[in-house]
């Protein structure tokens, strides 16, 4: 009880010294910081962490790096990255964010001054990656409304939009060269895709209004911050596992669905061998989880100062996965009808990127009983899921633009609502290009380069910041103070090793195995693969420009900023005025020694 005293008097004079931490909004009940907003309850954060970590990528990235790495193997290194690198690394965020009250902006310039750019390329490939990422939403509109009609639109080959090598269940086309009628509708109907991005085509007025609806949804989830989100997880995050269980009991019903499963569960362990699979794996525990993003480190900033974030992390991370494990099952038992109905094994089937949702799933549930039932309940689950992850990527905006610059936005904007509007209206802007005819390969150029590219060298940066310059001393000091318990060996020795090691492996071969952006068969050309080395470094560009500010804006020789620059806290004792103390009298807390306050008690 003296440590939590202590702490949160600890708290009130540091708010004092640093005018700049009044400018929060006034909302709900407040704990340790008055104007900060928390979860009315604990559950809402865990469910929220839930919705953010599970989405989209779960139901097509995994199964697809699943099946691309040789089935069952791929579960091998996948469970063991779980394991030493994202359970450690999701803590590690959480314990920041939760302890320093701040989303990941003003936490990692308090934590690493020089590496206070981090947290800006956070924020920007958040915002970045929920310009397009609504996309998804809108195609999962799309479809939905189309799904009120019987027959289903992409249930049969007699449409307008076919091509003569179009097969379904009742005319299977042998040909080597055929497509499914799912195929075709997403290619000719819904997206009347160019023949590359050299042709940009006309609007899809159905797509543009659909996207505005999917904002205009959005907006209205999110737009009373944590209370109003809170609220919308119970059902969001929930929903979308009676459907995957429903769709799971009668996909295994369906002709040459075993075959399909049995590519799944039963591993080639040649595939073991090759580091690409490893990577993969790995890989996909980063974009799954949403290690370098910021979402859940800005939504822990709304904990209750002493909540225990092990159970939550241990909730996030381990329903995150399994979700992705019952996905498989899934997908890999509607592959095994695909191929059933192609006539092909099921290791040549043509998947690639978000067709696994808008492709294969439709072509499974096309012939169940009462089949719009199906697809409707479907393409909703995925409305919830594309949702639960967009209000994380716009929270984490709105969350840093409250941070820095608060006061100055509540006096030109009023209210908290105007400035998450403000959020969605120059998002939904600047993804217009997708709803374009061209806009497959615009979707395609911006998740490569963002989702692949500069995801891993944000990761690899926020790992140097916090396990490296932080320190792992101070952050399991942090928990204590939080908590009254210190992390255990287990979490150290992986903050402080295994997590560092295995990201800059993931760094080096990510760079080394680059590959541009492709589309199925299709190429960008190099003036298209420049553009997206542009989107990758609109968030990267942050981590240098950060350190040249904080360089420049201490003071004395060179040597004095660089060691005040790895310095925690150093730019607020800048700002305040304060005399910067030899590192060596830096708490182990992670705030600077005040010994008349250490020895008074409330």
């Amino acid at each position: 009880m003296k440590v939590w005293a202590q702490s949160v008097k600890s708290q009130r004079r540091h708010r004092q010294k640093d005018p700049t931490l009044e400018m929060e909004l006034d909302q709900g009940k407040m704990d340790q910081e008055p104007g900060r907003p928390t979860w009315n309850r604990q559950i809402e954060f865990t469910l929220a962490g839930i919705g953010c970590a599970v989405g989209l990528g779960n139901i097509w990235r995994f199964p697809y790096l699943c099946y691309r790495s040789g089935g069952g193997a791929f579960l091998v290194p996948y469970l063991l990255m779980l394991l030493v690198m994202g359970i450690p690394l999701l803590y590690m965020e959480l314990i920041l964010g939760q302890y320093m009250r701040r989303g990941p902006v003003h936490a990692l310039a308090k934590a690493c001054p020089l590496l206070k750019g981090v947290g800006l390329a956070t924020v920007a490939i958040s915002f970045i990656m929920c310009t397009y990422y609504n996309i998804i939403i809108t195609w999962g509109l799309y479809y939905l409304f189309s799904s009120f009609q019987s027959p289903l639109p992409w249930q049969s080959c007699n449409n307008t939009w076919n091509t003569p090598n179009c097969t379904d269940h009742i005319n299977p086309n042998t040909s080597s060269h055929s497509s499914t009628a799912s195929q075709q509708f997403f290619n000719y109907r819904m997206l009347e895709r160019t023949g590359g991005v050299e042709e940009s085509g006309v609007l899809r007025w159905e797509l543009f209004l659909l996207l505005l609806l999917a904002w205009i949804l959005l907006y209205f989830c999110i737009f009373k911050g944590v209370k109003s989100t809170g609220k919308v997880v119970y059902f969001t995050a929930l929903f979308p596992y009676v459907i995957l269980l429903a769709l799971l009991i009668n996909n295994v019903q369906l002709p040459g669905a075993m075959e399909g499963i049995s590519f799944f569960i039963v591993p080639n362990w040649e595939k073991l061998l090759e580091l690409e699979v490893w990577i993969n794996a790995a890989a996909q525990i980063f974009n799954s989880i949403g290690i370098g993003f910021g979402s859940l480190m800005a939504m822990s900033s709304y904990n209750n100062f002493n909540n225990n974030i092990l159970k939550d992390t241990l909730a996030i991370s381990i329903t995150n996965s399994l979700t992705s494990i019952l996905a498989g099952f899934v997908i890999f038992s509607a592959f095994g009808y695909m191929s059933h109905l192609q006539n092909i094994p099921v290791s040549e089937l043509a998947v690639d990127g978000p067709g696994l949702v808008f492709v294969v799933y439709p072509q499974a549930f096309a012939t169940m009983p009462v089949a719009p039932l199906w697809a409707i309940l479907f393409f909703f689950m995925l409305l919830c899921l594309g949702l639960d992850s967009q209000f994380a990527m716009v929270e984490v905006m709105a969350t840093s633009l409250m941070d820095g610059f608060g006061g100055p936005l509540m006096k030109f904007l009023r209210h908290k609502e105007m400035l998450v509007l403000a959020v969605c209206s120059t998002a939904f802007l600047l993804g217009i290009p997708h709803v374009m005819q061209v806009g497959i390969y615009v979707f395609q150029l911006m998740d490569h380069y963002t989702a692949i590219v500069s995801l891993m060298f944000l990761a690899f940066f926020e790992v140097l910041a916090i396990c490296g310059l932080y320190g792992v001393r101070r952050l399991s000091a942090n928990l204590k103070e939080m908590t009254g318990n210190r992390p255990n060996i287990f979490f150290r020795v992986c903050w402080m090793f295994v997590a560092p090691l295995l990201i800059t492996i993931i760094l080096v071969f990510t760079i080394i195995q680059f590959k541009p952006a492709r589309y199925e068969d299709y190429v960008y050309p190099p003036w298209a693969q420049g553009i997206g080395w542009v989107i990758a470094m609109a968030s990267i560009i942050w981590i240098p420009l950060g350190a040249l500010h904080t360089l420049w804006v201490l003071p004395g020789s060179f040597t004095e900023r660089l060691v005040k620059s790895i310095t925690p806290y150093a730019l607020e004792n800048e700002r305040r005025g304060d005399t910067y103390p030899n590192i060596a009298v830096i708490s182990s807390l992670g705030r600077e020694t005040e010994k008349p306050h250490i020895q008074t008690n409330l």
